[in-house]
């Protein structure tokens, strides 16, 4: 990811590129709220934005607002909460606790969706968002949490893993994405596990 803006002039060594990249961190900075129907938009086209990059979701065409209107109204702040982060009056990523199977027997569970606005990757928005996720988790009931990530995005799975998800299972060649045949894993892990939150 560029940047376009100047170095800064503070007297001190040139820097690398990782360092550079260390000082766009907002992660500090960065706060989430409860969506609201008029995020909806916003919502969307983020997730639109990963689909032709094949790494991300199993969609293969942009979805319309009205086609997740549904998706956005399944959400309830008690128990399966979707957030926002908003900078600048824009959001600029998402996070979503979902249902697992629809049974009773599995409301203590919740699948996580994560998603950053491009020009917001690799900033610490997901980390940020998922590190919020699992601290929140225990508070709605969510006692385990799953992460549903292609083989081969592998920077997801980095992700994941960072936060202590260990990889719970592999469904093999469930997904056709422009003809070639893609590997799902499932990560897991407790909520209440702590020591693992970076």
């Amino acid at each position: 990811m560029g940047s376009t803006r100047a170095p800064r002039t503070t007297g001190r060594p040139a820097r690398g590129r990782t360092d550079a990249l260390a000082d766009m961190q907002p992660a500090s900075q960065l706060a989430h709220r409860l969506a609201k129907a008029e995020d909806l938009p916003q919502i969307v086209e983020i997730y639109n934005s990963t689909i032709s990059s094949r790494i991300v979701t199993a969609d293969t065409e942009p979805v319309s607002v009205a086609a997740r209107q549904a998706w956005f109204e399944q959400h309830k702040p008690g128990s399966r909460p979707l957030w926002v982060v908003e900078q600048d009056g824009r959001c600029v990523g998402w996070l979503s606790f979902s249902s697992f199977y629809g049974r009773p027997a599995y409301n203590s569970t919740a699948e996580l969706s994560v998603y950053v606005h491009g020009s917001w990757r690799a900033r610490g928005v997901g980390s940020y968002l998922l590190r919020e996720a699992i601290d929140h988790a225990p508070r709605i009931g969510v006692a385990t949490l799953l992460g549903f990530v292609f083989a081969h995005n592998t920077p997801s799975l980095r992700l994941f893993e960072k936060f202590g998800f260990s990889r719970w299972g592999l469904l093999p060649r469930v997904a056709v994405l422009d003809g070639v045949e893609r590997d799902l894993v499932i990560l897991g892990r407790r909520a209440d596990e702590r020591g693992t939150l970076r």
